[in-house]
């Protein structure tokens, strides 16, 4: 192993240190108190850290479960699987349905034109071009545990849908590949998690090829990611050299054999380094393991379950997803020591999951999940309780109180009815226009669930129709695709345009996609001149309107009613901001 590896890790470790040495609690600064101009990961931070003083995270296996709800909540994983484009991320959700039993069969993503495709890309967009730009919730059972996994998007361009299901989760899985290390989409994503203080696992990607060397990409990890690393798997080779992996929580060696059709691969299992049929299944490099191996228990990071539920140290694990290989270590890990579910804010108090009263917050609408039948999906996040079907809850934002007759659960577009689900479970329940995303549904209590908000958009586009006989249609289709937050649409105060506001440009293509798929509707885009969009409020009522008069021609107000400031280049939002210091230009809004 070269000094160069050695040192790469080494100046990682020194960096630990320092940044350690800096803080009192031994960590990153926290996060300051919220600013309205902050950025997402500061937001969520603001909204969700506040319960970690008082509100350790629960570990199922600490819970002294005197009920059945106690028990069936411990038995929850609620977790995100998150990356940049094309780690591999799709491909692993396959492999974790698979040996789940949840599918017979995976199907590789890349493969645009074969007969399957992958369980999760289930929108016509997706199967086309082999990406993922929707959010997907899946559930299955594993070794007595019930795993929601939810399979965010992996499209360089995504959308606020990413950031907001990293708030109705209680860890994450991060993807890396092997070649290419921390790559920019990842770096965003895992912000989100620091702040949050989100417990996350890491699988190191596509080592059957060339790769970078493991040291040097837990040292990239460390650099960028800011969180220590903690290799539980170790590889042995890369590439066209790749033997298999030895688990160094088990002193075991798995050996890796390429496999087709994506069935579950059971490999051969040596146990400990002085096994002598070591050298006889890896030859040459027998050695070279027994010198790494020397070298991680000198000088290496040991896991420490406590440091990892704080979000400190991340588990990593090496494999290759699409040949079924180290991908169940992982999951028998993530299984045995990932939370179940955490307490959640909300705006009165903080909601423990074992309490008896039912209440859950909605993080994501989704709309046609069957064309044939025009439906909206309201994905509900269990945070306390037992839902159980046909009961009655309150619907807070409304004031209603409703019957929940034909709740789902999910496996991609494919839905079961549901009798019973438990806090950490995602339950659909059909939306008929009434529901919206942060909503809380309770049993009794009236509360309101904090932290998921709106992002201010970074792009926009005007739409406009090609037939202008479909107007109605135009106008119910992008009400209901703006619902499902992947995009804000905004009118202005001073004529009749729909303008679209995006995070990624890639959602403009999904929503001229799905206009003319669901709706039936031909529409185009045409430029607009704002450069970026700003909630704006004032309490000097006299001041807020002397600034809405000014600026009339760049007022407009979101799908919620709530008053935007589009503004056309930096230069003028700055110089409104100058001439009303009064009035607060957001770049979040809470969503009410």
């Amino acid at each position: 192993m070269s000094r160069r590896r050695l040192f790469s890790w080494g100046r990682a470790a020194h960096a630990r240190a320092a940044l350690a040495s800096a803080s009192p609690a031994g960590r990153l600064s926290s996060p300051r108190p919220p600013d309205h101009r902050a950025g997402p990961a500061l937001y969520i931070s603001a909204h969700c850290r506040k319960i970690s003083p008082t509100h350790p995270q629960i570990h199922p296996r600490t819970i002294a479960v005197s009920s059945r709800l106690e028990r069936e909540a411990a038995r929850r994983r609620t977790f995100a699987i998150i990356s940049h484009p094309d780690a591999g991320k799709t491909t692993l959700t396959e492999k974790l349905l698979l040996f789940g039993g949840a599918i017979q069969m995976a199907g590789s993503v890349k493969a645009r034109k074969a007969s399957r495709h992958a369980t999760s890309d289930w929108m016509a967009m997706e199967r086309e071009r082999g990406i993922s730009v929707t959010t997907s919730v899946m559930q299955f059972p594993y070794r007595d545990r019930v795993v929601n996994l939810l399979d965010t998007p992996g499209h360089q361009d995504f959308s606020e849908d990413t950031y907001r299901v990293l708030t109705a989760v209680d860890s994450a899985l991060v993807v890396i590949d092997a070649a290419k290390g921390v790559e920019a989409q990842t770096r965003k994503l895992m912000d989100v998690c620091r702040m949050r203080a989100t417990p996350v696992m890491t699988f190191i990607n596509k080592m059957d090829r060339e790769a970078l060397h493991p040291l040097d990409v837990m040292a990239d990890i460390e650099q960028h990611l800011q969180i220590e690393c903690a290799p539980m798997t170790w590889p042995i080779g890369m590439g066209s050299t790749f033997k298999g992996t030895y688990d160094l929580l088990h002193k075991q060696l798995h050996l890796f054999s390429a496999t087709h059709g994506g069935r579950i691969q059971s490999g051969i299992v040596i146990h400990g380094v002085d096994d002598p049929q070591l050298d006889e299944y890896l030859g040459d490099q027998a050695e070279q393991l027994r010198m790494d191996l020397a070298l991680l228990e000198e000088a290496g990071t040991p896991f420490d379950e406590a440091r990892y539920l704080k979000g400190e140290l991340t588990p990593v694990f090496f494999g290759s997803a699409i040949n079924n290989f180290g991908v169940r270590e992982m999951l028998d890990m993530f299984v045995e020591f990932a939370p179940g579910p955490q307490p959640r804010p909300a705006a009165t108090r903080v909601v423990e999951p074992g309490e008896e009263a039912f209440s859950g917050v909605v993080f994501k609408i989704q709309a046609n999940m069957d064309k044939a039948h025009r439906d909206r999906m309201a994905f509900l996040r269990i945070c306390s309780g037992t839902f159980t079907r046909g009961m009655r809850l309150k619907h807070h934002r409304t004031g209603k109180d409703v019957t929940v007759a034909n709740a789902t659960i999910f496996m991609a577009q494919d839905r079961t009815g549901v009798e019973e689900a438990f806090p950490g479970d995602i339950i659909g329940i059909p939306n008929h226009g009434t529901i919206k995303i942060g909503d809380t549904f309770t049993e009794k209590e009236v509360l309101k669930f904090v932290g998921i908000p709106n992002f201010a958009p970074e792009h926009f586009r005007r739409v406009r129709l090609k037939n202008p006989l479909k107007a109605k249609q135009l106008q119910k289709g992008l009400e209901q695709l703006a619902e499902e937050g992947a995009v804000q649409l905004f009118r202005p105060l001073v004529n009749n345009d729909y303008i679209l506001g995006a995070v990624g440009v890639l959602q403009f293509d999904v929503i001229v996609a799905r206009l003319a798929d669901e709706y039936g509707v031909d529409a185009v885009y045409e430029g607009v001149g704002t450069h970026t969009a700003r909630w704006v409020h004032c309490e000097d009522k006299k001041i807020f309107a002397d600034f809405q008069d000014y600026h009339r021609g760049e007022l407009a107000v979101d799908a919620e009613g709530a008053l935007a400031y589009l503004a056309p280049n930096p230069w003028r939002l700055e110089s409104a901001m100058e001439r009303y210091p009064k009035v607060e230009f957001r770049t979040t809004r809470e969503i009410s």
